[in-house]
């Protein structure tokens, strides 16, 4: 591939990621994971063999975003609106709010066996009811979205870190994992309501995350800081997760867009541009998950050597995304390395992706963080890959 993209090239590539999603990836989930009673089975295997029906509300959550979207920017298929409302409802009818939050794991009947302790659930449920509201314009749907919104907003302006697992904020200190998922998360509510207060918090962490978590001098996007914005000691205040950063530049690259922030659409490509060299595995290939910004032995973030499948669908989209918003050569030219490296790894024969490799890419079985398979990071990269593509070939056109 050359380091621009003809149209031959966008053409190539939309049909890639669209058979991709919606003959492999889509029907995978639908063929296997949508339960009798609404909810979606994640925790499940390559082959699509169920090992629990546990609901992890993080996942939850999470496919109701990505069948809402799909619904609402691929294609009007009934079939999708109704897995999302499918488990939506089973949510709501199983776990009312208490004070605003939502728990982190059920039972298959919706029993609660583990409460609230992730304000992250939080996170991915206004996600998910953003888009949900966007799908049916239900008013219950946007109030739910907004009650928890009130709900996370007065945990995370208490001075103690809000309860975050699987990722615990010691006292004192900041996460970037916080404002990069919650910028995002309020951006899409505020799109879906236009409330203003909505918005000023959406910005508000999208500066945390451009002013704060990167830091110009390190070229690195910090995921701890002190609670005054400060650099920590080593080792957790030398972390960085390449694909976080990758991840939450795109994030920034759509709120900067809607508020016509050109400077800061420029600043977030260059920080796409210095994750994936930072990250960059050159003896082995693929993206660490974790690095020290100082070249430490030691790096203070859990299966750090690893290669996971989401840093490399965030990295896909990321590097389209600031072709579109930059024409660099770079862009194209580390998508095709990222795409050539992710092909020859990640896929199965049964539709979607392996998700947890070594660094030297042999799968692992073991559970690493969540005991699921999540139907969110590969999906939601190719509906926004594809929405990309369709949109310069229209306008090539």
């Amino acid at each position: 591939m050359t380091s621009a993209m003809t149209p031959q090239t966008k053409k190539q590539l939309l049909d890639l990621y669209r058979e991709l999603l919606l003959e492999d990836v889509i029907p995978w989930w639908t063929r296997h994971a949508i339960d009798r009673s609404g909810a979606i089975n994640t925790c499940i295997q390559d082959d699509g063999t169920i090992i629990s029906k546990e609901r992890w509300l993080w996942s939850q959550w999470r496919a109701v975003w990505v069948f809402s979207k799909l619904y609402n920017s691929i294609e009007k298929r009934e079939e999708w609106l109704q897995i999302a409302l499918g488990i939506y409802s089973f949510l709501v009818k199983y776990n009312p709010l208490d004070d605003g939050h939502w728990p982190t794991l059920l039972d298959e009947k919706g029993n609660v066996l583990r409460g609230y302790e992730s304000i992250y659930v939080d996170g991915f449920a206004i996600y998910g009811l953003s888009e949900l509201y966007r799908a049916t314009g239900d008013p219950y749907v946007q109030e739910l979205a907004m009650r928890t919104f009130w709900a996370t907003e007065k945990d995370l302006k208490k001075d103690d870190p809000p309860p975050s697992w699987p990722y615990p904020i010691e006292t004192g200190r900041m996460s970037h994992g916080i404002s990069m998922i919650f910028s995002i998360a309020y951006h899409e509510l505020a799109e879906v309501t236009g409330d203003k207060i909505v918005r000023d918090a959406a910005i508000h962490h999208h500066r945390k995350v451009m002013d704060g978590f990167y830091r110009k001098d390190r070229n690195s996007v910090l995921e701890f800081l002190d609670r005054e914005g400060k650099e920590l000691d080593h080792p957790k205040g030398k972390v960085s997760v390449p694909g976080h950063a990758i991840e939450s530049m795109w994030f920034q690259i759509h709120i900067a867009k809607a508020n016509n922030d050109a400077e800061t659409i420029e600043k977030a490509v260059d920080i796409i541009k210095e994750s994936l060299e930072m990250g960059w595995d050159e003896q082995y290939g693929g993206l660490f998950l974790a690095m020290d910004i100082e070249g430490n032995e030691e790096v203070d973030w859990p299966h750090y050597n690893t290669k996971l499948w989401w840093p490399h669908t965030e990295a896909l989209y990321a590097t389209l995304l600031a072709y579109e918003h930059s024409k660099q050569p770079w862009c194209m030219e580390w998508h095709e390395k990222i795409k050539q490296w992710s092909f020859e790894h990640f896929p199965t024969d049964h539709g979607e992706w392996k998700q947890k490799l070594t660094r030297t890419g042999i799968e692992i079985t073991d559970t690493l963080v969540l005991p699921v398979k999540d139907p969110f990071h590969l999906p939601r990269a190719l509906i926004y890959t594809i929405l990309l593509l369709q949109e310069d070939l229209t306008n090539i056109r």
